[in-house]
């Protein structure tokens, strides 16, 4: 009788033990369960933005039957071009000059192919002025064909419209896009009865820049430059936990 007595106690002691290391582990299991629950939420922010720098790019030519006379004539051209630019309110320094290029013309047969018989030559010249004031470069982009009629041949580009601040906005709308991410989050987990733990990563998207209501988008990311008035957009993918 006290051998049976003397093993009940170690059953008993191991048995609760045993209790307590089950009670502990699926404890240790909820608590790991539930931090390791997630939810994972796209969060984005949208910021009109209006270019503060424009850029006018263009190519003034002339062509004649000798190189010589080409020369002369694109010579002949470009006082006018600066008159004009002048009165535009772009003094000669501050027009940009490239350098100046030079190709023959050559003749083309009866059956379609460039025989070695130069026809003519081209001299060319590509200028570039900037401007603050953006609505300006869109005036003169409008007006300087008009050249042509004082004898300029002149070959206007589209103009670029950049915003210079994009790097301090780049900061901002990307911490908005995040929050906005955080408050979606907040508003599922709220509606299954559940809290908003810590985040536990976040990617940045790429940027949009695109005109105004305009839906284009790029894997790549967009930077438009051909129009004044823009949105810049970001985008972020959160993942939080949730309690």
């Amino acid at each position: 009788m006290n051998g049976k007595n003397n093993l009940l106690l170690p059953a008993i002691i191991v048995g609760a033990s045993l209790i307590i290391c089950v009670i502990i582990f699926v404890s240790v299991w909820r608590s790991n369960y539930t931090m390791n629950q997630t939810i994972t939420v796209t969060g984005s922010a949208k910021k009109d933005i209006v270019s503060d720098l424009g850029v006018l790019r263009g190519t003034i030519s002339a062509q004649a039957l000798t190189a010589g006379d080409a020369y002369r004539d694109l010579q002949a051209q470009k006082p006018k071009l600066i008159s004009y630019l002048a009165a535009k309110g772009f003094p000669h320094d501050k027009i940009e000059f490239f350098t100046i290029n030079s190709y023959p013309v050559y003749e083309i047969s009866s059956s379609g192919y460039q025989t070695g018989n130069i026809r003519a030559y081209v001299y060319s010249q590509r200028i570039e002025i900037q401007a603050e004031d953006v609505n300006k470069i869109k005036e003169i982009s409008l007006d300087i064909p008009s050249l042509i009629e004082k004898g300029v041949n002149f070959n206007v580009e589209i103009p670029e419209y950049h915003y210079t601040k994009l790097a301090e906005l780049k900061v901002q709308i990307q911490a908005d896009a995040a929050k906005d991410a955080m408050i979606r989050a907040e508003k599922i987990a709220g509606s299954t009865g559940r809290t908003l733990g810590p985040m536990r990563s976040a990617r940045m998207g790429v940027l949009q820049i695109t005109p105004k209501l305009s839906n284009l988008i790029s894997d790549y990311g967009i930077n438009d430059l051909s129009s004044i008035e823009k949105e810049i957009t970001a985008v972020v993918n959160a993942s939080f936990e949730i309690n």
